[in-house]
């Protein structure tokens, strides 16, 4: 558990805000949890609607995005489920997650960017953003340098 967090804390008021704030982080999870329930539920009505339409039992382009569209929310809300679970189970923020979280909304904001209402200053911002974020996974995700000994020629 978080250190950051200690119910052994010395002082009582503040131990019981910890694990106040640690009920809350476990009722974040929960109400997730009904999030995911519900998206899932919200994808299968669409996809339903989409393919009772006439031509029955076909999709077209746009309707295939927005299907996408709504499985990359349930997918994003399992990542947002998931580092609350890690953030309550161990004693570090998984940063490397989170930021592959923020990839996968920013992706999903691609996938169902409609570029005819969309300004070149929004795709500029959003570009900028993905590049960022695609740097900085990288940068999290990359092994550690390893330390050599160095060459000391007498």
């Amino acid at each position: 558990m978080h250190e950051e967090l200690s119910t052994e804390f010395h002082d009582p008021l503040i131990r019981r805000l910890h694990w106040l704030i640690r009920a809350c982080v476990k009722m974040l999870a929960i109400l997730m949890v009904l999030v995911i329930f519900l998206g899932v539920i919200d994808v299968c009505y669409i996809l339903y609607q989409q393919l009772k339409e006439p031509p029955l039992f076909t999709l077209s382009v746009g309707d295939i995005f927005e299907v996408f569209g709504a499985f990359m929310v349930v997918l994003i809300a399992i990542e947002i489920f998931i580092n609350i679970r890690l953030y309550l189970g161990s004693n570090t923020l998984p940063i490397r997650l989170v930021v592959a979280t923020a990839l996968m909304a920013i992706a999903r904001k691609v996938i169902v960017l409609d570029l005819n209402m969309t300004s070149a200053n929004e795709v500029l911002a959003i570009g900028v953003v993905t590049i960022a974020l695609g740097i900085t996974y990288w940068l999290v995700d990359k092994p550690a340098p390893v330390a050599r000994p160095l060459d000391v020629k007498p």
